[in-house]
């Protein structure tokens, strides 16, 4: 039975982040980067996927981002979540892991592509995020949170699916962000294979889908979409189809 270890380790910053490390005698790895003020078991998905992978000799390293899950307190950007997916690429280096791919889901899936570096193998994601993307942050946040954000400058956020943390602090950049994303230059310097898992189930996965079609554009041959029918941004009722898929495309890539 595969052992699963809770690892620390520091980012660029000087703060520890947690992880789960499923242990296999392999030098093949994947690092899971969860989405938006998620945690490390991303309510579950990611210690299936970890499973999969783990049944079949590949080790997995799910992270909590900074100011996520267990990991220290900070506020979430999108610059501190590469940095702290980087801090974890460069742990796993000195683990003596030496083929390395990318997993992300939602945000994660853009974190994980703004954080390849030529040593990463491939990259998968789930609902992943591969350009700009224009939210309607007057409708999405409550009066109390438009007027946190106005008076200090961060956006309170409340999870009751974050096992460790009931909530996070939104930056203020972390809503201008999404619309800055600049699809052809974060792609083009993308030099591995990356394989994008979309559903058809909500208008954020039809969304997401439309720019992963771009993206194919950029990105290296090799790279694809699949498209699961009905799947809505969450895979809710998709995870074991989900985790077939990304555990074929990690022992075909790594």
């Amino acid at each position: 039975m595969t052992e699963t270890k809770r690892i620390t380790f520091q980012n660029s910053r000087g703060l520890t982040l947690v992880g789960h490390l499923s242990l296999e005698s392999s030098d093949k790895i994947v690092i899971m980067s969860p989405g938006s003020c998620s945690d490390k078991s991303s309510q579950g998905r990611f210690d299936v996927y970890a499973r999969r992978l783990n049944e079949n000799g590949i080790s997995a390293l799910a992270i909590d981002f900074s100011g996520c899950g267990e990991s220290d307190d900070d506020s979430l950007t999108i610059e501190k979540e590469v940095d702290d997916l980087k801090s974890a690429i460069k742990f796993v280096r000195s683990q003596g892991y030496t083929k390395i791919g990318l997993y992300g889901n939602s945000l994660g899936g853009l974190i994980s592509l703004i954080a390849f570096s030529p040593d990463i193998q491939t990259i998968a994601m789930t609902g992943g995020l591969t350009g700009p993307r224009k939210f309607d942050w007057e409708k999405l946040l409550t009066v109390n949170q438009k007027q946190e954000l106005q008076e200090y400058g961060h956006v309170t956020v409340r999870d009751s699916h974050n096992m460790d943390r009931k909530e996070v602090i939104l930056d203020k950049t972390f809503f201008q962000d999404f619309e800055r994303v600049n699809q052809e230059e974060i792609l083009r310097r993308v030099s591995c294979p990356v394989f994008m898992i979309h559903g058809d189930g909500d208008e954020e996965e039809r969304s997401g889908h439309h720019l992963s079609q771009v993206a194919l554009t950029y990105l290296p041959q090799g790279s694809k979409i699949e498209l699961l029918l009905g799947a809505g941004h969450g895979f809710w009722g998709y995870i074991d189809e989900v985790a077939e898929l990304l555990t074929q495309w990690f022992l075909e890539k790594l």
